[in-house]
């Protein structure tokens, strides 16, 4: 049976590419250090801007904050809090690597809001616009396969009806699962060996449920989470505690500031609620 023009019409509002697969696998930058997708991503972002920058001198401006793996638990729960960069991070870096040209602009998409996520994104690319996605990994894990350590920023190079292309890695991943991904509550999964193994008679875990400035340690009771693990006989284990994250899941828009993009992206509303 023949698609109607209307199909047609609905299937290519859908679809845009920045670069096609060939282009992506040459151009594309590969993670330039620990903790630091959202540079990475910084990276590509500007050159797909066709601004040329050292990946060196885009993670200083990012600010990647690394995890403090041989520090006591609390200080190290606190730097899985907060390793790698923010959404606020990817756009100030931008906007100093590229000397001002670049502005950016964050999108939340927690709580769910009401987008045909690719249809919203291809409109976005073909204004010459470039997404980055902030996404928590620990959601939409396939069957079988271990839950992921972290968040991660991931540039997206194109869509097509229900499938999203990215970088760092090369993948190209349902509409359904990023969409997933990008509406997550600014939450952590630490995995109980990392917790147990910095977990020593010593250590006051007080502190985090002290935390003035973010009273989320206290409401998720990241104290009696980790009291409880230490308690549990081996065969009942929890496999991980739950810790706020810094981060924010939904999706960046970078432009030329100066191109008509660029001001619609100042001008743009909030993605609206469902």
């Amino acid at each position: 049976m023949e698609e109607s023009a209307g199909g047609r019409e609905e299937e290519e509002e859908e679809e845009a590419m920045l670069w096609s697969l060939q282009e992506a696998v040459e151009r594309q930058t590969l993670q330039i250090g620990a903790s630091a997708c959202g540079a990475t991503a910084v990276v590509d972002v500007l050159k797909a801007l066709g601004i040329e920058a050292a990946p060196e001198e885009v993670d200083r401006c990012v600010q990647t904050k690394l995890r403090r793996n041989e520090a006591p638990l609390p200080d190290y729960l606190l730097s899985r809090s907060q390793a790698g960069a923010t959404h606020a991070q990817l756009i100030s870096g931008a906007e100093e690597a590229s000397s001002g040209r670049v502005i950016g602009r964050f999108f939340h998409l927690h709580p769910p809001r009401g987008v045909s996520l690719a249809r919203w994104l291809a409109r976005w690319i073909r204004g010459g616009a470039v997404p980055v996605a902030t996404m928590n990994m620990q959601r939409a894990v396939p069957k079988g396969e271990e839950i992921p350590d972290a968040w991660h920023h991931q540039l997206i190079f194109g869509v097509t009806k229900n499938a999203v292309f990215m970088t760092n890695p090369l993948d190209v991943v349902s509409e359904s699962d990023v969409h997933e991904r990008l509406c997550s509550d600014s939450v952590l999964l630490v995995r109980r060996e990392d917790v147990l193994q910095r977990l020593t008679p010593d250590c006051s875990l007080s502190t985090l449920s002290q935390n003035m400035s973010d009273p989320r340690w206290k409401s998720l009771d990241v104290e009696g989470q980790v009291s409880r693990m230490a308690e549990e006989a081996e065969r009942e284990a929890t496999t991980h505690i739950t810790i706020p994250a810094a981060y924010k899941s939904g999706v960046t828009l970078f432009a030329l500031r100066q191109s008509p993009t660029g001001r619609e992206l100042r001008d743009s509303p909030e993605l609206p609620l469902l």
